[in-house]
């Protein structure tokens, strides 16, 4: 090996206590970041105008955003009511920390990359890009379609039930928009799960087979995830909303994923086992099998 490569695996070694010091520093990084971007959510005024008259009440960033999602989602027939004294300051600090959550999610994603960058290999490292850009394209579409599509359904789908017992349509702004927040949270990490599904098979943690043979009981306990994490007390058609397009994401992440393994493009990440594959197919079997159970042909 060169003088200069020994040079760089040398300077690429780190002890345990090393790698924790550099951990630490990093989550801290994240922590900062995720608490200033929330106090900033909180007392960032949405206009200037306040400046003139700093003595009056100035409209806040996230009361501003939280506005246009109710002139934007909430039917009008529907009025918003506090219930509880302290619920709109309870609201205002759930809503700014969800926010700064956002805002810090790509500090979150840089800091990942550049911990675990010295362990990736080139070939590794070039699949990282493309998956973060996956994710995030497949986050915001699942959010935009929890937020336009889904939750005003679940909203619709509610109000016949005030007009079958004679109620007037008052929600709780705690409820209302525990719901919305809520919606587009879980439907957005949802729609990324075939990205990570994909990842999986392309590093030979998982195989494609395992979804093929099982397609029934992995989809229908979608469903019953569906069920219980959407906030819509179980209307069969809001479950149906969210698991349908996931079921068609994660088969297209599954034809994604099959042409990794047809091309013979999967490999093992350094710090796992090898498995055991078939000779002549390259299919996963099992330490004791005699035959492959895709081929059929003897691995003796």
């Amino acid at each position: 090996m060169p003088e200069n490569e020994e040079k760089v695996v040398e300077d690429r070694v780190m002890n345990f206590w090393e790698h924790t010091d550099e951990l630490v520093q990093r989550l801290k990084i994240v922590f900062y970041t995720l608490i200033i971007s929330t106090a900033a959510m909180m007392v960032l005024p949405a206009n200037l105008s306040f400046l003139k008259n700093p003595l009056q009440f100035y409209d806040p960033l996230v009361a501003v955003i939280l506005r246009a999602m109710r002139e934007q989602i909430l039917p009008e027939n529907v009025k918003l009511i506090g219930l509880e004294l302290t619920a709109p300051i309870e609201l205002y600090m759930i809503a700014s920390f969800i926010f700064g959550i956002s805002v810090t999610i790509p500090v979150i994603a840089y800091e990942v990359y550049r911990f675990i960058d010295p362990a990736l290999y080139p070939n590794e490292r070039r699949d990282v890009y493309p998956f973060v850009a996956f994710v995030l394209i497949l986050f915001i579409a699942g959010a935009l379609f929890g937020y336009r599509v889904l939750t005003p359904y679940i909203i619709s789908a509610m109000l016949p039930f005030f007009l079958a017992l004679g109620a007037e349509p008052l929600i709780s702004i705690m409820d209302f928009y525990t719901i919305l927040l809520f919606t587009i949270l879980v439907t957005g990490l949802a729609f990324t799960f075939p990205a990570f599904f994909v990842l999986l098979v392309r590093y030979g943690i998982v195989g494609t087979d395992i979804v093929k043979r099982n397609r029934k009981y992995i989809y229908a306990g979608f469903f019953i995830l569906t069920m219980i994490l959407t906030p819509d007390g179980g209307f069969p058609l809001g479950n149906l909303m969210i698991w349908i397009p996931m079921i068609l994401l994660m088969e297209v992440g599954i034809l994604v994923a099959h042409r990794y393994e047809k091309k013979g493009e999967v490999q093992r990440v350094s710090w796992l086992p090898k498995r055991p594959s078939c000779r002549f197919c390259g299919a996963t079997i099992s330490t004791d099998a005699t035959f492959c159970p895709k081929c059929g042909k003897s691995q003796k």
